[in-house]
């Protein structure tokens, strides 16, 4: 169950668009692209993006500007600069608004699709069907420990578990055995298929 990350470009050269949509809907992204940096900020409101890519140099709106309004409205996205005009002073004013990355045109292709890669694993955007099933497995045992008012340490006397065990299973940074999870199971009350039903 592996969500798509849905990634937003912003160049008033609507080639660039074209070309940008193309290769990053081939590498497997959901993307739109905007032409007119003045309908940014409209358009993420009425949709959630993981990534923007935007051009800095814009008619009505400097990407600088739309930089700053973007963040005032949504601190955590990660925004990748890219820039046919770089210089020091535009990229240690961007990084002021943790930006990802500052990227300089023309993309250098393969460098480009290394820097989203990176960008959707340091930001947690997609995971393995693995990683997917263990944080929904470990968040099935947490909601389930807590709705019946048990600490961890409940839980471990009740298994026979330890306690960082438990809770390393629970932050998705361990996965279960099944003779682990059919204890845990067990001493919650539910079947082990319970932690596989939205798989």
């Amino acid at each position: 169950m592996q969500k798509i990350v849905r990634i937003l470009v912003v160049d008033d050269d609507i080639d660039v668009c074209d070309y940008l949509k193309k290769f990053l809907s081939y590498e497997g992204y959901e993307v739109e692209t905007i032409s007119d940096p003045k309908k940014v900020m409209d358009k993420l409101k009425e949709k959630q993006y993981q990534i923007i890519i935007l051009d800095l140099k814009m008619p009505g709106i400097s990407g600088e500007e739309l930089l700053k309004k973007i963040r005032e409205f949504d601190k955590d996205i990660c925004i990748i600069i890219y820039t046919g005009y770089p210089s020091i002073k535009s990229a240690v004013e961007t990084m002021k608004y943790q930006v990802f990355d500052y990227l300089k045109k023309p993309l250098e292709i393969d460098a480009f699709r290394e820097v989203i890669k990176k960008a959707i694993k340091e930001k947690g955007l997609v995971m393995s069907p693995e990683e997917s099933l263990n944080r929904e497995i470990g968040r099935k045992i947490r909601e389930l420990r807590k709705k019946n008012g048990l600490t961890l340490k409940h839980l471990a006397n009740r298994t026979g578990l330890s306690v960082s065990l438990i809770s390393q299973i629970e932050l998705a940074k361990t996965s279960a055995s099944v003779s682990t999870l059919y204890k845990i199971a067990s001493a919650l009350g539910v079947k082990m298929s319970y932690f596989f039903s939205d798989f």
